[in-house]
């Protein structure tokens, strides 16, 4: 199989939660059978949103970039990165190496579209503020809804780095599910790897770390693909 390494460390239980689902993601009967990986675990990344919605802080591109790098000199046959805002630097990583950086956005926005109607996003503020899916939609014909309390959502993605799974994070993420339901959303993203801990909380909602792992995991296991990763 081939060794994937992953950008992570936004946030580290994001990180774990994908390694998690890549355990389960492969019928495995010994250690062997398992997906290599290269993990780089780095909660010191500038901060995404400080950067995007603040203006302040170190630009997380260049750091992102140099571990992207680091990565595939350790061996990386292709790059994954668990955080869909910092997704807004994929250009920053690509230009720092020659293997594929398997995008996470564009595995999600390919996926929305089948539905054939908005596309709602969950996500942080940041995604909003940028245009991060609006773009990758737009691109497909295809637009996307946001919840209106933005702020509410950045408040329960920092509770969930603070302090895991909560009820009120809980509460949060339902709430804006069903603005997003009651707005004609035909389908629903969850665009932000801390909602991904509470995914099982919004049934009608796609998971992007769910598309990611697949990928990865289909990456990993077909040795015979080598310089491309194909949405499906």
């Amino acid at each position: 199989m081939r060794r994937v390494g992953i950008l992570g460390g936004m946030g580290p239980e994001a990180t774990v939660l994908l390694m998690q689902k890549l355990l389960r993601a492969v019928p495995a009967t010994d250690d062997a059978d398992h997906i290599p990986l290269i993990v780089d675990q780095n909660p010191q990344v500038p901060s995404r949103i400080r950067y995007l919605l603040e203006g302040q802080g170190e630009n997380p591109g260049p750091v992102l970039a140099r571990m992207a790098a680091n990565l595939q000199r350790a061996g990386a046959q292709a790059i994954a990165m668990p955080c869909n805002t910092a997704h807004v630097f994929a250009p920053d990583i690509r230009a720092a190496i020659t293997v594929p950086f398997i995008d996470m956005v564009q595995l999600s926005v390919a996926r929305a579209v089948q539905a054939g109607g908005p596309v709602g996003i969950l996500a942080s503020p940041a995604v909003q503020e940028t245009g991060l899916f609006d773009r990758a939609l737009e691109g497909q014909g295809a637009s996307a809804l946001y919840p209106t309390d933005q702020p509410a959502l950045l408040r329960a993605i920092r509770s969930l780095k603070t302090d895991g799974p909560n009820p009120q994070a809980r509460a949060t993420l339902r709430t804006a599910s069903a603005e997003l339901e009651n707005k004609g959303a035909a389908i629903q993203l969850i665009a932000c790897t801390e909602f991904s801990l509470l995914a099982s909380d919004i049934s009608q909602a796609v998971d992007t770390l769910d598309l990611l792992v697949k990928a990865v995991a289909d990456f990993a296991r077909n040795t015979n693909e080598t310089d491309t990763i194909r949405p499906t």
